[in-house]
C-alpha cells in the first residue's frame, strides 16, 4: 500500500532555523499529491525527508502504514525523480536505468533487462536507450530519469520539480504524459513544484505551503475557490486575487474609495468573527467582476487604466481610489483605455480576511450564496 503519513514533522537546522514546522498530512494509496509553495517555504525539505534524504527532527513519517523513521531510502519503497534528473553522464541510458535494480535488487539480468525495455516503452525512449545523457534532449532525460524510478515498482513516486528545467512548451507537454503515466500504474505520486499552475493542474490534493507550515490542503477547486487564507488566495492564481483594505461599519465595508454592503448571507457569520471598526481586507478573483453599464448598490466606480489582450480574454487593469483592480472580460469587449468604468463584484465569490491573520472569514460559507444568486447581465460602460 502506498499510504504515505506525515505527523508532526519537524526539520531544524543549527538548533534554530526552521525549515518545516510541525507539518501533519495524510496521501492516499493511489493520489497524485502536489506540494506547492514559494522558494524557501519548506516544500523539498518535506519531500526529502519521506524519501529518507534528510533527518527528521521531530514526528514520524509512515509509509504503508509502517513508520520509516531511520530506515534507508533504498528500504522506503519510494523512487525519487530530482530536479536535475541525477543521470550518470559515462552510462548509456539502459544502464542508467538498470543501475539501482542492480544494486539494490538480487534479480537476473534477464528479468532486469525486461523491467528496462518494459519502462522506456512506456516513456517512448526505446530507441535512446543505448545512448548516453550527453547526446539526449532534455525532455530525453527527464523520461530516462522517470523510467529509472519506474522500474524499481515503488510504492510511492517523489516528484522534486522535475519540470522546471524545461523550455515551455516541453514543459506543458511532459505535465501531460506525467500524469497519463500516473494514472496507468495507479502509483500514489507526491511532487513538489513552486509553480502552481502546474499544482492546479496535475494533482487530486494540494498542500499549500509557507514557511514551513501547512496553510490549506484540499482539491484544485478548493485551494482555489475556497483559499483558507489570504496567501493562499494571493498564491493560488493568476493574475492573483484583487483585495481591498476595509473597515467594518455594521453591515458595511468601507474602503478608501467605495462602500459594500455585505449581502445578507454573509452578515451573521462575519459578525460572529468580526467586529465593528475592525479592519479586514475584501478579495475577489479577476473573473467574478462584472462590468457593468448602470450603477446602483455595490457598484464601484473605477479608472482604466491598461486594457491587455491575452488572446480569448482581456485583462482591464483599473484604479480604485489607490488600489489596483484586475479584471478578466472576453476578448470581444475593449473598452478604451481612460474611460471611466463601473464595476460589480460577483456576491457569491467574496472574500474576506482578517487584516493581521490573513484568515479567511468566509471560508466554507460559498454553497448557499452561489445557489440564490441569480446570474446578471453585464455590458461595458465607456463614459468618459
Amino acid at each position: 500500500m502506498g499510504r504515505v503519513s506525515v505527523n508532526a514533522v519537524s526539520k531544524v537546522y543549527d538548533g534554530d532555523i526552521v525549515a518545516v514546522d510541525e507539518v501533519s498530512a495524510e496521501i492516499r494509496d493511489g493520489e497524485f499529491v502536489t506540494i506547492v509553495g514559494p522558494s524557501g517555504s519548506g516544500k523539498s525539505t518535506l519531500l526529502r525527508m519521506i524519501a529518507g534524504l534528510e533527518d527528521i527532527t521531530d514526528g514520524t513519517v509512515e509509509i504503508g502504514g509502517e513508520a520509516v523513521n531511520g530506515v534507508q531510502p533504498q528500504d522506503r519503497g519510494v523512487a525519487m525523480v530530482f530536479q536535475n534528473y541525477a543521470l550518470y553522464p559515462h552510462m548509456t541510458a539502459r544502464k542508467n536505468m538498470s543501475y539501482g535494480l542492480k544494486l539494490t535488487t538480487d534479480l537476473p539480468q534477464d528479468e532486469i533487462d525486461a523491467k528496462v525495455e518494459e519502462a522506456a516503452e512506456m516513456m517512448g525512449i526505446e530507441k535512446q536507450l543505448d545512448k548516453k545523457p550527453g547526446s539526449l534532449s532534455g525532455g530525453q532525460q527527464q523520461r530516462v530519469a522517470t523510467g529509472r524510478a519506474i522500474v524499481r515498482d515503488p510504492e510511492v513516486f517523489l516528484f522534486d520539480e522535475p519540470l522546471s528545467n524545461l523550455d515551455a512548451k516541453l514543459r506543458l507537454h511532459m505535465r501531460t504524459e506525467l500524469q497519463q503515466l500516473q494514472d496507468e500504474l495507479g502509483t500514489t505520486a507526491i511532487y513538489v513544484t513552486h509553480d502552481q499552475e502546474e499544482a492546479m493542474t496535475m494533482s487530486d490534493r494540494i498542500i499549500v505551503l509557507n514557511e514551513g507550515e501547512i496553510q490549506q490542503i484540499g482539491t484544485p477547486e478548493e485551494i482555489y475557490g475556497e483559499p483558507a487564507n489570504q496567501f493562499v488566495a494571493d498564491f493560488v492564481g493568476s493574475p492573483s486575487m484583487n483585495t481591498f483594505p476595509v473597515e467594518l461599519r455594521d453591515d458595511v465595508l468601507v474602503g478608501t474609495a467605495f462602500e459594500y454592503t455585505l449581502p445578507e448571507t454573509y452578515r451573521e457569520r462575519v459578525s460572529k468573527r468580526a467586529s465593528d471598526g475592525e479592519e479586514l481586507v475584501l478579495g475577489i478573483r479577476p473573473e467574478h467582476v462584472d462590468v457593468v453599464e448602470t450603477g446602483g448598490q455595490n457598484t464601484i466606480r473605477a479608472s482604466l487604466d491598461v486594457r491587455e489582450p491575452v488572446g480569448s480574454d482581456n485583462f482591464l487593469y483599473l484604479s480604485v481610489g489607490d488600489e489596483e483592480c484586475c479584471v478578466r472580460v472576453s476578448g470581444e469587449r475593449q473598452p478604451e483605455e481612460g474611460t471611466t468604468l463601473t464595476m460589480r463584484f460577483d456576491p457569491s465569490h467574496l472574500h474576506l480576511f482578517e487584516r493581521d491573520s490573513g484568515r479567511n472569514l468566509l471560508y466554507g460559507a460559498h454553497d448557499q450564496t452561489r445557489a440564490s444568486e441569480a446570474p446578471q447581465e453585464s455590458m461595458v460602460s465607456t463614459e468618459g
